[in-house]
């Protein structure tokens, strides 16, 4: 066992309505409400595993706000860093059941308290005191130019103080709205990340690594081994900071249908996983969450790059059979 890191975790909490039908709209059925958003997932997985972190978000000061940083307060998480500020709590509607037909998601996040946060505003020496690792997502550039120059502030001062930092490169065309193209964003924050996760297509949106067109579902297993292979190590060349990238492969042929696996590199080796299947889906949000919590879990835990991988990937995997965002812990 590596010695212990202390994880912080920022980015945006949410809160998540989903309906019981594939209709959001409709006579006689319930909505159900789940706390989330793609860091506060990272958190609650970490906090299940017993790996020390903390998340921090800003959020108002309501009832609201208190159940949802409580949930993860439940499951192990320090909540207590949060800033309180503002009367608006991010939202987001999942229209069809679970997640599990293509993904209709409208956001309800503008001039919430988190994206309303600017730069000067945090004091972020204090904040990161006392942790090892700091970990963010696309998804908060992704909202404004203020939150892009807080996210710049937050990685300069963790590089300064010395602490890890990774990131998950979640894209989101809807969020990217203000005139700015992740790639005219993302390429000077990443460039302070020992740890890159997302996907072959993302890293080309974002970083502008080059992907082949081609590649579609048909495309075997070990032909996308080839590419990640490709990629990782062009991620590598312009990024030096980067000594570890991970990416899913999740492919859909229907609603309860999901191909699952991932790859693993560092500047030397090259992992794969096993690749998992199912056609009992119940919830596919917050799978790639799980995935990046397990990733993170393996680093603090582990040297061998074919046990990272597995870990990270059982994680994102098994958190498909579970309903909500937060992942159950299982890995």
């Amino acid at each position: 066992m590596l010695n212990q890191e202390n994880i912080l975790v920022f980015g945006e909490l949410l809160l998540r309505f989903s309906s019981s039908e594939d209709q959001f709209i409709s006579k006689n059925h319930t909505v159900s409400l789940f706390p989330g958003g793609s860091e506060a997932n990272v958190s609650a997985s970490l906090g299940q595993w017993n790996i020390p972190c903390s998340y921090v978000s800003c959020v108002p000061d309501n009832a609201l706000a208190n159940n949802a940083l409580q949930s993860l307060q439940e499951l192990g998480v320090d909540t207590n860093r949060t800033l309180r500020q503002g009367s608006r709590l991010g939202l987001y509607f999942l229209l069809s059941a679970n997640g599990l037909t293509s993904g209709e998601v409208v956001y309800d996040r503008k001039f919430s308290s988190f994206s309303s946060l600017e730069a000067g505003t945090v004091d972020w020496d204090q904040l990161l005191e006392g942790h090892t690792w700091f970990h963010w997502t696309a998804l908060t550039p992704a909202l404004n130019e203020n939150m892009a120059a807080v996210c710049k502030e937050a990685l300069t001062a963790a590089k300064r103080k010395g602490l890890k930092i990774s990131v998950d490169l979640n894209y989101r065309s809807r969020l990217w709205d203000y005139g700015k193209q992740p790639i005219d964003v993302m390429p000077d924050l990443v460039q302070y990340c020992d740890v890159i996760m997302g996907n072959i297509w993302a890293v080309n949106k974002m970083l502008g690594i080059p992907v082949d067109e081609n590649l579609n579902r048909q495309t075997s297993v070990e032909t996308y081994a080839v590419h990640a292979n490709e990629s990782a190590k062009e991620v590598f060349r312009r990024f030096p900071q980067c000594k570890h990238v991970a990416n899913t492969f999740r492919f859909m042929d229907n609603p309860k249908h999901n191909l699952f696996y991932g790859t693993y590199h560092t500047p030397d080796r090259n992992y794969i996983s096993e690749v998992f299947e199912t056609n009992e889906v119940v919830d596919r949000i917050g799978s790639g969450d799980a995935f990046m919590a397990g990733l993170i879990y393996g680093l603090t835990g582990s040297t061998d790059g074919q046990e990272i991988i597995n870990k990270a990937t059982a994680s994102g995997y098994k958190k498909l059979f579970v309903k909500g965002d937060f992942g159950d812990g299982s890995i």
